[in-house]
């Protein structure tokens, strides 16, 4: 084949530091937006951004020629200086360390995009450590404890 050419689907979780609730109604849609101005601007369209006031969802298109960590890496970073601009509280914003991605199928994808719109339903059930600990065992990723969450 002379061309190149992927269709690959990913599914990123993270967290602010120490999960703290840095994730005011009142900026997250904004706060979306951007960072789906960022993954695109990477060649990885965003099919759906959420989250709640701790951690955010991204379903996104990955670029043939982008890797996942130098996405993440674009996202956090830019968000993260973005979101310190917004309000004086938010001065210390800082994203966690790690982040988790998943890939799904095509087949999956108007699942997961409703999963993540769903956010904060969800986890007026389910707490972030239950959802994370679920998707790294349905993905069979192993992880040691001490080192997930900081």
């Amino acid at each position: 084949m002379p061309q190149s050419l992927s269709s690959v689907l990913i599914h990123i979780v993270f967290s602010t530091k120490n999960r703290a609730p840095l994730i005011p109604a009142e900026v997250a849609s904004d706060l979306y937006r951007y960072m789906t101005s960022i993954s695109r601007a990477h060649g990885c369209p965003a099919h759906q951004i959420g989250g709640t006031e701790d951690h955010v969802h991204i379903c996104c298109s990955l670029a043939r020629t982008q890797t996942c960590a130098k996405l993440v890496e674009e996202i956090k970073t830019g968000s993260s200086k973005w979101m310190k601009t917004k309000k004086p509280s938010l001065a210390c914003f800082a994203w966690q360390n790690g982040y988790g991605v998943f890939s799904i199928g095509e087949e999956q994808l108007n699942a997961l995009r409703k999963y993540i719109e769903n956010q904060p339903e969800h986890h007026a059930r389910v707490s972030f450590e239950e959802e994370v600990r679920e998707l790294l065992g349905r993905h069979r990723i192993a992880y040691d404890e001490r080192y997930v969450w900081d």
